[in-house]
C-alpha cells in the first residue's frame, strides 16, 4: 500500500500561498527572526533554485507584521512585537534582457510601482535619486523605517559577465541604483540581498560599511535547502511514499535520495562536523514524482559557467578534488584567476572537507545529479562532440565490460577519441587526461568507478559484477611501464581479498595520432 503524498509547492515561491494552501513547508522562520534582529544589512549567496526567493518573501511577510501567517511556526514563538514596516522589494531575476537600456527600463518600472504608492518629486530623474526619494517618503508617511529586499541582485550582471564593456556599463548603472542604501541609512530598518556570486563586495555594495555576509557562517548552513537532519525527522512520510513508488526499502530510499541530492556544505562546520544540505528543488520534485531525475540540472545550466571554463582553459582534473584556501573560491568573479569561484557559488562544486591545521578546503561535486549533469554538459564545450555520441560510447563500453570484454571496450574508446575534431590542446598529456577523466567518470552512471588523481594512486578502478579493472595510462611511453607502475605501487593490493577476477590494464596514448596507441590487460595473480 502506497503512502499518500503531501502537496508539494512546485513552482510556488510565495510564503502566503504555501502556508494558506497547506503545502509542504520546511520551517525556516527561526532564521528569519534571527537575522532580522541581529543584523542591519545581510548578504546571502546560494545556488539557484535553493529557496532564496521564498526566504525573501518570508522576510517580507515578517516585516509587514503578518502574524497570522506564522501561526505554529518558529518565528511565532520568538517574535513578541510584530511591528509593521514599509517594505521595498526588488526581484532582479525578472530582468531577462542583456541590453543596458532594457535593464534600465525594467528598474524604472519597478520604481514606478512604489512611486505610485508613495509619490515622486520632479527633480528625481536618475534611478538612484528615485529610490532615495521613495525611501524618504515611505519613512515620512508611515513613521517607520524602511525594509529593503533585493533578490538575485546579480542576475543581470551574470548574463553579460564576459562582455566587459556592457558589464561595466551595467555595473555602474546598478551602483547608482543601489547608492541610496548608504545615504538613507538612518531611514532603513533592515536590508537583505541575495545572489549567486559576490560582485557585491567589490563593486556595487562596496559603500555599505556594515554589510554582513552570512553565506559561510555555520549557524546559517540550513537557512536554505533541506538539511539531512530535517529530512530524517520531518520527511519520513515523504521518504516512505517515495520508497513505495520505487518498490524499495525505506533505508534504500534514503540512500538513493542522499546519493543524488545531498552533499552540499556551505561552511567548514562546527568542531569538524559539516551540515549536510539537500537541494530542495530536486528533493521536492523527486518526492512529488516518486522518481530520481536530474531536476535541478535540467532546469537550466547558466551559459556564464561554461564561458568561465573556456576562458581559463580549465581541465576537469583541476576542478574536482582541489585543495584550496578560501580566497581561491569565495571571492568575486571580477578578480578570480580560475573558474572555482563561479563553480562553487553557483552550486556545481561544494565543500567536501576542511583542514583546520592548514585552513584548506577540498572542493568537489556535491552529488550524483550535479556530477553527471555537469560532465555530460562539459562534453560539447571541450570536444565539440555531442552528448549523444558520448552516451553511445558509454553504453558500448558498459556492455563490453559487463561481458568481461576489455578489448571491445577500449577499441570503442580508441575510435571515440580519434574522432574528436577539436580539443583545446589535443596533443598534450593534460588533454588526454581530461578526456579519460571525463569518460571514466561518466562510466560511474552504470558501473562502480573510482577515479583518482593524487600522486601514488592508480588512474582508475572499474568494478563490474564479475571483474575489477585496475587501470593505469601513460602518454608517449608504453603499456609495460603502466603495468609496472601498478605492480610497483601495489595498486591491486586493496582488492586482493575480493573474490572477483582482477585485471591490471595498461594503456598508452600517443600525441602523434591523438588517441590510444595500445593497451594490455594482465590478470592479477
Amino acid at each position: 500500500m502506497e503512502t499518500k503524498l503531501r502537496n508539494y509547492p512546485l513552482g510556488i515561491y510565495t510564503f502566503k500561498d504555501i502556508v494558506e494552501g497547506g503545502y509542504f513547508y520546511m520551517d525556516k522562520t527561526g532564521y528569519v527572526h534571527n537575522i532580522a534582529n541581529k543584523y542591519r544589512y545581510v548578504f546571502l549567496s546560494r545556488p539557484r533554485r535553493f529557496g532564496k526567493s521564498l526566504l525573501v518573501d518570508t522576510l517580507q511577510c515578517y516585516f509587514e507584521g503578518r502574524k497570522g501567517l506564522f501561526a505554529g511556526l518558529k518565528a511565532d514563538a520568538l517574535e513578541k512585537d510584530w511591528a509593521k514596516y514599509p517594505v521595498l522589494r526588488f526581484d532582479m531575476s525578472s530582468i531577462k534582457s542583456m541590453k543596458v537600456d532594457d535593464v534600465r527600463a525594467d528598474l524604472s518600472q519597478m520604481l514606478g510601482k512604489y512611486e505610485r504608492l508613495y509619490g515622486k518629486a520632479d527633480d528625481e530623474v536618475t534611478l538612484g535619486k528615485r529610490l532615495e526619494g521613495i525611501i524618504g517618503r515611505a519613512y515620512a508617511q508611515t513613521g517607520q523605517k524602511v525594509v529593503l529586499l533585493i533578490d538575485e541582485y546579480d542576475s543581470a550582471l551574470l548574463k553579460v559577465m564576459h562582455n566587459k564593456p556592457v558589464f561595466e556599463e551595467l555595473r555602474d548603472m546598478l551602483r547608482n541604483f543601489y547608492g541610496p542604501i548608504k545615504i538613507c541609512d538612518a531611514m532603513l530598518r533592515f536590508g537583505f540581498i541575495t545572489g549567486i556570486t559576490k560582485f557585491s563586495q567589490l563593486s556595487i555594495f562596496s559603500e555599505i560599511n556594515n554589510l554582513k555576509t552570512i553565506s559561510m557562517l555555520p549557524e546559517y548552513d540550513g537557512i536554505c535547502g533541506i538539511t539531512k537532519d530535517e529530512l530524517m525527522t520531518q520527511c519520513k512520510p515523504d521518504i516512505q511514499a517515495f520508497a513505495d513508488k520505487q518498490k524499495i526499502r525505506y533505508d534504500d530510499a534514503v540512500s538513493k535520495l542522499t546519493e543524488n541530492y545531498d552533499g552540499y556544505h556551505f561552511s567548514s562546520g562546527v568542531d569538524g562536523v559539516m551540515t549536510d544540505v539537500f537541494n530542495p528543488f530536486s528533493l521536492i520534485n523527486a518526492f512529488n514524482d516518486g522518481l530520481l531525475g536530474q531536476y535541478w540540472y535540467s532546469s537550466g545550466t547558466p551559459t556564464f559557467l561554461f564561458e568561465q571554463l573556456k576562458m581559463f582553459k580549465t581541465g576537469l582534473t583541476s576542478v574536482d578534488g582541489q585543495r584550496v584556501k578560501e580566497e581561491s573560491f569565495n571571492v568575486s568573479p571580477e578578480v578570480a584567476r580560475s573558474p572555482l569561484p563561479v563553480l562553487y557559488q553557483a552550486g556545481y562544486l561544494t565543500i567536501k572537507k576542511y583542514e583546520d591545521d592548514f585552513q584548506k578546503y577540498t572542493l568537489g561535486f556535491p552529488n550524483r545529479e550535479v556530477k553527471f549533469g555537469f560532465l555530460n554538459s562539459f562534453i560539447p564545450v571541450l570536444t565539440n562532440e555531442s552528448e549523444v555520441r558520448c552516451n553511445d560510447l558509454l553504453e558500448d563500453m558498459t556492455i563490453a565490460l559487463r561481458a568481461d570484454d576489455i578489448d571491445t571496450a577500449l577499441t570503442a574508446l580508441k575510435a571515440y577519441i580519434a574522432g574528436i575534431p577539436y580539443y583545446y590542446e589535443n596533443k598534450t598529456e593534460p588533454a588526454f587526461q581530461t578526456i579519460m577523466y571525463l569518460v571514466l567518470s561518466l562510466m560511474g552512471q552504470y558501473i562502480r568507478v573510482e577515479v583518482n588523481n593524487a600522486v601514488g594512486r592508480t588512474d582508475a578502478v572499474l568494478e563490474t559484477a564479475n571483474t575489477i579493472y585496475i587501470i593505469e595510462y601513460k602518454v608517449d611511453k608504453s603499456v609495460e611501464e603502466a603495468l609496472k607502475q601498478i605492480d610497483d605501487q601495489h595498486y591491486a593490493d586493496p582488492y586482493l581479498a575480493d573474490p572477483r577476477r582482477k585485471l591490471k590494464v595498461g594503456i598508452n596514448f600517443t600525441t602523434e595520432s591523438r588517441t590510444i596507441e595500445s593497451w594490455k590487460a594482465v590478470e592479477v595473480k
